[in-house]
């Protein structure tokens, strides 16, 4: 892709966003630009990645054709009022940011201008991200499949309501912490039963990623899944009996219901 993409922070998204694509090849390290603050930060990405930095966001605007505004939802004002008379009607704004609505960003910058939100998640640093686009007005199809295809290069991308990014959140963008608490429960339920720390992760996660690649390859109904592995009075059954007892898939869809009721919130 012959297209100059612009980052403003280099947080813990915007770096899994950054490798994504550099380990796709989707666009070129010389065609990346990152401004941050922090210039020890940009050195080590520099040094890292071969993308060029600047701790100007000025600059950067003025050299790219699509930014990403990976800071925090706190400085997003500071931010976009600082840029906001630098913001072509051509340059493609997309944002990242949970409780960032598109109407917040065109507040500032014009509701003339070209907005994506959007709402990945850090397995984009794998090739496995997940993510949701919501294009303002303003975008053509030709400029929403550019970014979708850049969001794609390091995972999914599906293109959705605005009114559904609240679900996004807590489905997509913060679950993989549920993901890895899980991970961790169940390796310290094997170390339990003897099993070395090391290995116990290994098996814990290799389930995990084998049991989503069956949900999405093979097209069956979770639940359909899960009674395929549970004989009548085996081991599995036991262990699922004892996980709803303890009220696992209430809890799981109360804290979604939280997450969610926070993203609304902010």
């Amino acid at each position: 892709m012959n297209k100059k993409i612009g980052f403003i922070g280099s947080g813990n998204m915007g770096s899994a966003m950054i490798k994504g694509i550099l380990n796709s090849e989707l666009i070129s390290s010389g065609n990346i630009y990152v401004s941050d603050i922090n210039e020890n930060k940009l050195l080590e990405i520099k040094n890292d990645l071969g993308v060029n930095v600047t701790t100007d966001a000025l600059e950067l605007i003025n050299s790219i054709d699509i930014v990403v505004l990976s800071v925090k939802p706190n400085i997003y004002k500071i931010v976009l009022e600082q840029i906001k008379n630098s913001i072509t009607k051509d340059l493609l704004v997309v944002t990242i940011a949970a409780g960032i609505n598109i109407q917040f960003v065109e507040d500032i910058i014009g509701n003339d201008k070209k907005i994506i939100r959007t709402m990945p998640n850090t397995p984009a640093l794998v090739g496995e991200g997940m993510a949701a686009i919501c294009p303002n007005k303003n975008i053509n199809d030709e400029e929403l499949n550019i970014v979708k295809s850049i969001f794609e290069s390091f995972g999914e991308a599906e293109v959705v309501k605005e009114y559904l990014i609240d679900s996004v959140i807590a489905v997509s963008g913060s679950s993989p912490a549920y993901v890895f608490k899980f991970i961790e429960a169940m390796a310290d339920g094997a170390v339990l039963g003897g099993m070395p720390r090391n290995l116990a992760y290994k098996f814990a996660a290799q389930a995990v990623l084998g049991s989503a690649k069956m949900v999405l390859e093979t097209g069956m109904h979770p639940a359909a899944l899960k009674d395929m592995v549970c004989s009548p009075g085996g081991t599995t059954i036991e262990a699922i009996a004892s996980l709803e007892k303890n009220g696992f898939s209430g809890t799981v869809i109360e804290a979604m219901k939280e997450c969610m009721n926070k993203s609304r919130n902010m």
